[in-house]
């Protein structure tokens, strides 16, 4: 069991011209699973890119184990899983896996470890030699929260892991992200209430660059899900929300 890991937000903003896209927020979070919650245009994003390191705050602080985001320490703790994350086609999921270690520093025998302990962790072992091309959304999905957990991260961020995928596979990847947030500080960003509701410990909501809400979702569950529903105008949205 590794020491506690706290991930400390202080006060970041994000601007860009006149338009604040992030309002102050300030945060410290420590091991378990966070669900973050907003309707599109919310901020969050760019605030898990901030948190990632991929965009530079306009101004405020990030901070993991006391190591500050810009630095190689920060980044050595991080996995991220983004909504557009990028696949090699003709790779084959060991293959990518592979390529993926190397590109994080890991040498050739823990490379080897480490891919097939994960490609067994996902339910991809039988289909590690099978071209990336060849995959379904969820398997795709769950080789990229293999790359994500290869320097078995203490900082995981997932943006929209389980958009289109299909209710079995949404399980199958909750309970991935469920066992993940036993030893890591895990962000999840989604617009799919069932997601949080079944695997969160802590809520966060977002509403146009603020956060309106940090909590348990069981302390107040009816009426953050009702508050959260109206931030959507679009009924087709709305029916598409506990799925």
């Amino acid at each position: 069991m590794r020491e506690e890991t706290n991930l400390c937000i202080d006060n970041i903003t994000k601007k860009y011209q006149d338009r604040i896209v992030v309002e102050p927020i300030s945060l410290k979070l420590t091991t378990g699973v966070y669900g973050l919650l907003g309707a599109n245009g919310a901020g969050k994003t760019t605030l898990m890119r901030m948190i990632c390191g991929i965009l530079r705050p306009t101004s405020g602080q990030i901070s993991l184990a006391g190591e500050p985001v810009t630095s190689e320490a920060y980044r050595a703790m991080l996995g991220y899983l983004s909504q557009d994350f990028g696949y090699y086609p003709d790779f084959t999921g060991s293959e990518f896996l592979l390529y993926m270690a190397a590109l994080k520093g890991l040498s050739k025998p823990q490379a080897r470890e480490k891919s097939g302990e994960l490609l067994k962790l996902v339910g991809l072992a039988e289909q590690s030699r099978k071209r990336i091309k060849t995959y379904s959304g969820g398997m795709k999905q769950r080789l990229g929260i293999a790359q994500a957990l290869l320097n078995d991260p203490r900082l995981l961020v997932l943006d929209e892991p389980t958009a289109g995928l299909d209710p079995k596979e949404r399980v199958r990847f909750r309970d991935l992200i469920a066992r993940a947030g036993k030893s890591s500080i895990v962000l999840l960003s989604t617009h799919i209430v069932s997601d949080v509701e079944h695997i969160a410990d802590s809520i966060l909501m977002m509403k146009t660059g603020k956060l309106i809400y940090q909590g348990k979702w069981e302390e107040s569950r009816g009426d953050l899900e009702q508050f959260y529903l109206e931030q959507f105008e679009d009924g087709a949205e709305k029916g598409g929300m506990r799925q």
